[in-house]
């Protein structure tokens, strides 16, 4: 089985180490992490990860804009963004950066699904995320 390269994005200590936690038990996934934006975008440049877990409320630069800069550093990563807020306007721009969106209050249950999910490249959003545009879209 190949090995796969996660970075694990999140500023918080406490929630990070839960998600590390899920991750290296299963022994394909080689975990890194990062608490801020600008360090988020260093590691992925140097690393060149698989999947990214991304935050989106991070110190020194948020989420969105890391994705952004990851989009042209490493166009083959993959990125599931990992938080807190769930505004529809901030999940459907996340969504058109990445390929899935996990609410951090279901993270327990849809974290595993959703990694399985953007691994095979589709896309997740949490169930309880309304992102409907205001045309119903």
């Amino acid at each position: 089985m190949p090995t796969l390269k996660v970075l694990v994005v999140e500023d918080a200590q406490e929630f990070r180490r839960f998600v590390c936690s899920l991750l290296k038990s299963r022994p394909e996934f080689q975990v890194e992490t990062a608490a801020d934006g600008l360090e988020a975008v260093q590691k992925a440049q140097e690393l060149r990860p698989d999947l990214i877990l991304l935050d989106i409320g991070l110190p020194n630069l948020n989420g969105i804009e890391v994705a952004r800069r990851v989009r042209t550093l490493t166009p083959a990563t993959r990125i599931l963004f990992v938080s807190a807020l769930a505004d529809p306007d901030i999940v459907r721009e996340a969504l058109r950066l990445g390929a899935g969106y996990v609410h951090k209050p279901s993270a327990q249950s849809d974290l595993p699904v959703a990694i399985e999910a953007v691994l095979r490249g589709e896309r997740f959003i949490s169930r309880e995320l309304d992102v409907a545009g205001p045309d119903g879209r």
